[in-house]
């Protein structure tokens, strides 16, 4: 399998490009702002072909960059239903700032669109894509809709799990007992071997985590845990 990441924009987003190996048909993961230079260098290096846009959840700085991407490729953006009213209006949906406060951060290139074809997730589902299956798993809480996507011995956690930390539950939409419910579901169960490839920061595995993540491992005891400000 072909995994190829980086951060990309002002909130450091981790987008992804996954394929079954070099010169086959790949999906591209939360493809955030100023990620389609990267996405595009990655597809020429590994001679790939897209055929989809995947969404962990519908924050802006995981969608800025969906509907260019799919409109280019002419591929569908997949994402949890529970999260598909975000693809219409993601900077109203995503952070308290007025759309003026968002263009001077991103230096006037706030260009948001709704893809024009958008197809809907929903738990346990299995997405043969790419010569691979991948696994949706509804853990919502960071989002009403957020989803981990797993695809042999990864997961791509989006803004559920992080090294060393959780996402946030402060944001419209977000839920704090509905995040401890979703760690003690869907994550704790996960085998301590499979690889995490997070939205932010670097990847980490279960069991690393089920050992150092003070609050996986509050959830692992049984306790709930503090509310936590990281992530978007």
């Amino acid at each position: 399998m072909l995994i190829a990441g980086f951060p990309a924009g002002s909130w450091a987003t981790n987008c992804y490009v996954v394929a079954a190996g070099a010169g086959e048909p790949c999906v591209i993961i939360d493809p955030g702002q100023q990620s389609i230079d990267g996405v595009h260098e990655i597809i020429r290096e590994h001679r790939l072909v897209p055929a989809a846009v995947l969404l962990t959840h519908g924050h802006i700085d995981h969608v800025w960059s969906v509907a260019p991407l799919s409109a280019e490729f002419e591929i569908p953006a997949l994402i949890h239903v529970d999260d598909r009213y975000r693809l219409v209006d993601p900077a109203g949906s995503s952070i308290a700032a007025a759309r003026d406060q968002l263009l001077a951060m991103t230096k006037n290139s706030l260009e948001l669109t709704e893809p024009s074809d958008v197809r809907l997730l929903e738990d346990e589902q299995a997405l043969d894509l790419v010569g691979m299956t991948f696994v949706v798993r509804h853990a919502p809480g960071h989002t009403e809709g957020s989803s981990v996507f797993e695809v042999g011995e990864v997961m791509f956690s989006g803004d559920v799990l992080f090294a060393g930390s959780i996402g946030r539950t402060d944001l419209p939409g977000g839920d704090h007992h509905l995040m401890i419910d979703s760690l003690r579901r869907v994550i704790v169960p996960a085998p301590d071997h499979m690889t995490v490839l997070p939205g932010h920061g670097p990847q980490t595995t279960i069991g690393a985590e089920r050992l150092s993540n003070p609050f996986l491992r509050e959830v692992i005891g049984g306790d709930d845990v503090a509310r936590n400000p990281k992530g978007m």
